[in-house]
């Protein structure tokens, strides 16, 4: 028997765009009040601009596949902006951990799908970005260039380790 219908996207899958978008954006409004009220993440994020919880949405639903709101915001350079946002910071495995934690609890207590298949992407993404994250916070430079798009993260996808991203990550001519 074959099955026509093709297999959603992990966006697609959580509601649909827009219902995606708004998810991320109620996820990420709830998860950065506790960021600010944790002792261990608030030193990290205490002087964050206002829209970092929007733009951080924007960038997950992106990834998971949703509209391309973040790259159109930062163009060309998406990525090598995302990355720089970490340069430098020298971001601990504990603050990384902390991070993942309060973010799927948030996940858990605005609804967000929590079928096993699509929590396993969306974990596997969070768990993924944020030990790349650490790695480039431990970087005095920008590793990425404008020939780098962000990555799209769809089910059951293993993207390798950070030190071939370039190669794994290249825009489509």
């Amino acid at each position: 028997m074959e099955n026509n219908n093709p297999i959603p996207s992990p966006c697609e899958w959580a509601g649909g765009v827009e219902k995606f978008e708004q998810l991320f954006e109620q996820l990420t409004d709830i998860f950065y009040k506790k960021v600010l009220q944790d002792p261990i993440l608030e030193p990290v994020f205490r002087h964050m601009p206002a829209e970092h919880s929007k733009h951080v949405a924007h960038f997950m639903a992106e990834v998971l596949m949703g509209p391309k709101v973040y790259t159109a915001e930062y163009g060309d350079n998406a990525l090598r902006h995302m990355v720089g946002k970490h340069i430098g910071r020298r971001l601990k495995e504990e603050q990384r951990k902390r991070w993942v934690d309060l973010l799927v609890e948030s996940a858990d207590e605005i609804g967000l799908a929590n079928d096993p298949e699509f929590r396993s992407t969306f974990v596997a993404h969070l768990e993924w970005g944020t030990r790349v994250a650490v790695m480039n916070s431990q970087l005095d430079e920008n590793p990425t260039t404008e020939h780098e798009q962000i990555p799209e993260w769809g089910w059951g996808e293993v993207k390798g380790p950070y030190e071939i991203v370039g190669s794994l990550f290249q825009k489509k001519k």
